[in-house]
């Protein structure tokens, strides 16, 4: 199936695209957030510092967030889901353990390049695997609103490892 990029008919009318609207694509278009313009008031858990880049009231973003999060070295969440969020985790730095399930019996581990994504619902348990360097990630949700929903789980003591498995990997891979 080929895809050209033909108009197909279709009509927008964009500030700085020549049509009557005011060009305002300068304060409306691109943003970059500088490294040192993060903003630390949002929801932090302890052992975890979370940075907001992008959201809604910073840039105007509708449909996600993104930020870092920085845990602590052999730190932890408790167990919880984010609702009907999707996230995405890419690992910069360190060494991430993921637990998830109904009783946490299901875990992977993540390292520099990796990324993590977490279905909604699902209950999961984020872990700086390492006890003495700090887990450094980017965090990507669906939506601007916060959902964290803490939930009381008994996790169960040996986690089963599921490897990850898929065209690219289909034995299985870290």
């Amino acid at each position: 199936m080929s895809h050209d990029h033909a108009d197909h008919g279709h009509s927008h009318d964009h500030p700085g695209d020549g049509s009557n609207a005011s060009p305002a694509w300068k304060h409306d278009g691109v943003r970059v957030i500088g490294a040192n313009q993060l903003d630390v008031n949002t929801a932090q858990t302890p052992g975890m510092n979370r940075a907001a880049a992008i959201n809604f009231a910073r840039v105007g973003a509708q449909k996600l967030w993104a930020g870092t999060v920085t845990i602590h070295a052999d730190a932890k969440t408790g167990a919880h889901h984010h609702g009907h969020l999707e996230s995405v985790i890419y690992v910069v730095r360190g060494r991430a353990r993921m637990r998830w399930g109904e009783k946490l019996e299901f875990t992977a581990e993540a390292g520099p390049g990796d990324f993590i994504y977490v279905p909604p619902y699902v209950p999961h348990q984020e872990i700086n695997a390492s006890a003495t360097e700090t887990l450094e990630c980017v965090l990507c949700r669906s939506d601007g609103e916060a959902v964290a929903v803490n939930l009381d789980i008994e996790p169960v003591e040996k986690p089963e490892s599921v490897l990850w498995v898929d065209p690219t990997h289909p034995h299985g891979g870290v």
